[in-house]
């Protein structure tokens, strides 16, 4: 053989894509449970038949790369899309349900959506989606009639979803070419993710076919899942295509439990109730089960994998006492969701409760299907492995996204130096393990040297009154920058300013201790958990004292 020929079409590659997963666990556990919902139920032949059947709706109405919006919690509409959209031959975008009707419409001008699909509760934030695009053919209303949402009662020139699928069923038999679960090209886009905006206007983040199979792949072996698994969606699948894991317990063969509204009560019932094995979630999450009233001991493993913030220790501690066991893990919207993990090592467990806590909090190694992350100065130059000296973490290996869609000069940024910037400042331990400090813009620079936020938060959260606590660096004439904390109390306790921060002066360094504490009754967050301190120091500049 002479030359090298294409190896697509030959018996030795198959193009790497996500949707065979649904494919195989439909072959293999037909009658298995597939997706769990209030009465719903589908087993893996019903969840397949219905993402081929929304995804002949959609192949009619779009050409082959287009992007098509879902609107919608953790509904099954919203899991059938990962795999129905694609097989039609689009681009998924999985939005944000608490944006607001500005953000929505931004994201659909700038995807240049063909399509919209908008849950009964959210159509009234939508409102007439026309207007916003050019390019949008068509908005379809999902209604949830388990949760008293059967329509909206709003006329916006939606379309039912009962009249989409109806027209899906007419063109199955004027079409009759068959749904591909393959692929040409596994560089191809799969979904865009637009990232919150918190500093400018979101970016779409590009996944390939490639990038997500080879996650799910790492998230079906880090979290164990089996046939066995049933799965509690407490994540958004809205966010990191739910750190992918729509592919993964759908390549495991696990079961879905899907979750409109992630309360405690709902949480907790699924737990006791459907045999709840695997979740995940942001450190709000971790702690709404903890510190939920229905909170008891389990009888049957549960694993939670957290990411989003670093977790505090003190939270972890209270779920290990519940029998649940937290798996730390670490990424952006960028690298697919979690890229790196805590991988526990046997060794601690001889350590005190806190001590192992912490070791637990770090955000560890490179999980299965990624690379090794670096932490770096300013040269690219690799910063010692002495837990101390504070750089960027760099990423880079199949699970980077292919770039940020219509915007390659923010793309060309992000990957200088052949390197993914994640903008997160970490340390690097002897142990090889990863440490997070803050967000670039997060950290706090007073009389020139550097706070993090995360350690002065985790100091304070020791304390047993506190709940929840965002510390942030505001104006000092003298010092250029000193940290303010916004403190969240558990019900029915208290503690002064003052005691508390006698409290954290112990646990850290003076210098490090914030001059405010600022009592509230709740943080602004985003939808995946991550505290808006932009919204923090817009509030203390308009009341500073």
């Amino acid at each position: 053989m002479t030359t090298l020929e294409p190896l697509t079409g030959l018996p030795n590659d198959s193009p790497l894509t996500p949707l065979r997963f649904l494919q195989r666990s439909a072959e293999v556990y037909p009658n298995k449970d597939a997706i769990l919902y209030g009465s719903r139920r589908y087993s893996y032949t019903e969840f397949k038949a219905a993402a081929e059947r929304m995804a002949r709706g959609i192949r009619a109405r779009i050409t082959p790369g287009d992007r098509v919006v879902f609107l919608a919690p953790n509904v099954p509409e919203m899991l059938i899309a990962h795999f129905a959209v694609p097989l039609a031959g689009g681009i998924l975008v999985a939005l944000n349900s608490r944006l607001a009707r500005p953000e929505i419409e931004y994201v659909l001008r700038h995807s240049e959506a063909t399509l919209l699909f908008v849950d009964a509760e959210l159509v009234a934030t939508v409102g007439d989606s026309r207007p916003a695009s050019t390019f949008l053919t068509g908005t379809i209303e999902i209604p949830d009639a388990e949760f008293g949402l059967a329509a909206s009662g709003l006329d916006f020139g939606q379309q039912t979803l009962e009249s989409f699928l109806a027209e899906a069923d007419e063109a199955a038999v004027t079409d009759a070419r068959p749904l591909r679960w393959d692929i040409d090209d596994e560089r191809s886009p799969l979904t865009i993710n637009y990232t919150s905006g918190t500093t400018g206007k979101p970016k779409g983040v590009v996944y390939s076919h490639r990038g997500a199979y080879l996650n799910s792949f790492g998230e079906v072996f880090h979290n164990s899942f089996t046939s066995s698994s049933v799965y509690l969606w407490t994540l958004p699948m809205f966010h990191c295509n739910g750190w992918c894991t729509p592919w993964a317990v759908t390549a495991a063969g696990a079961t879905h439990v899907c979750l409109r509204a992630v309360r405690p009560d709902a949480v907790w019932s699924a737990i006791d109730t459907l045999g709840i094995t695997n979740l995940c979630g942001a450190p709000t999450v971790c702690s709404l089960i903890a510190n939920a009233e229905q909170a008891h001991p389990l009888s049957k493993p549960l694993s939670i994998t957290t990411a989003g913030a670093p977790p505090a220790p003190s939270v972890i501690e209270q779920l290990e006492t519940l029998g649940v066991t937290v798996v730390h893990v670490y990424g952006l919207t960028e690298v697919y969701g979690p890229y790196t993990i805590c991988e526990y090592q046997p060794e601690w467990d001889g350590l005190p409760s806190e001590e192992r806590a912490r070791k637990i909090s770090r955000q560890g190694v490179g999980m299965l299907q990624a690379e090794s992350a670096r932490v770096v100065d300013a040269d690219m130059v690799d910063v010692p492995k002495d837990g101390a000296t504070v750089g960027e973490i760099v990423l880079r290996g199949n699970n980077v996204m292919l770039g940020y869609y219509r915007d390659p000069q923010a793309t060309a940024e992000a990957f200088r130096g052949g390197w993914f910037h994640t903008g997160d400042l970490g340390v690097m331990h002897p142990d090889g393990y990863l440490e997070l400090k803050d967000r670039v813009k997060d950290i706090i620079i007073s009389g020139g040297e550097n706070i993090s936020s995360i350690e002065v938060e985790n100091a304070m959260l020791a304390h047993p009154t506190v709940l929840d606590v965002a510390v942030v660096g505001i104006p000092h004439e003298k010092w250029g920058e000193r940290p303010k904390a916004y403190v969240v109390l558990r019900p029915d306790h208290a503690v002064t300013a003052v005691d508390l921060l006698t409290h954290t002066r112990y646990l850290i360094a003076s210098f490090k201790v914030p001059d405010d504490v600022h009592f509230v009754e709740t943080l602004p967050r985003t939808a995946t958990g991550k505290v808006m301190k932009m919204m923090l120091r817009d509030l203390h500049a308009a009341t500073p004292d």
